[in-house]
């Protein structure tokens, strides 16, 4: 095991109502500009990845994002979210560098794994989640991200 696992702070994911309002906010208020639009229909939400600092080279690895999540449906993770809390931080996504060899080390700790194996995530990336109850209250996210070949996988564009 290669430590430290996590390599940086990917993104923040933060839980909306109205995803085209939430953008126009971050546009508007920190001139931020919208990278990818998708629907991931297996985590049942709308997202809008949006790039933080310099550089276009997405696979080189920019500083970070703020993900935004609206939630297609209330039944869904971030729709119960919404219901509970309200709009606000949902999740901190970390990089690793491989994320099957970072969930055995971290499972190996004794933290709850959510996804005891990687699934799709945002620009192709394979993720999976921690429990928030074993890592401080926080939903925490792994990302390994994959240079985008093309668009293939569950996340739809949004439409």
């Amino acid at each position: 095991m290669v430590l430290p696992l996590l390599t940086r702070i990917d993104h923040v994911g933060i839980a909306c109502r109205d995803l085209r309002k939430t953008i126009d906010l971050y546009r508007e208020t920190f001139g931020l500009g919208v990278l990818t639009l998708e629907v991931n229909e297996e985590q049942g939400v709308r997202e809008a990845m949006l790039a933080v600092g310099p550089g276009a080279d997405v696979a080189a690895g920019r500083p970070g994002y703020v993900q935004l999540l609206e939630p297609l449906g209330p039944d869904t993770p971030v729709g119960k979210f919404l219901a509970r809390r309200g709009e606000g931080i949902h999740h901190i996504g970390y990089g690793v560098a491989d994320i099957k060899a970072a969930l055995a080390a971290i499972g190996g700790t004794g933290v709850r794994l959510i996804d005891e194996r990687p699934r799709h995530g945002s620009m192709g990336a394979s993720i999976a989640f921690l429990h928030p109850a074993d890592v401080g209250g926080v939903l925490t996210e792994l990302v390994q991200f994959h240079r985008i070949e093309n668009s293939e996988g569950s996340a739809k564009p949004l439409k």
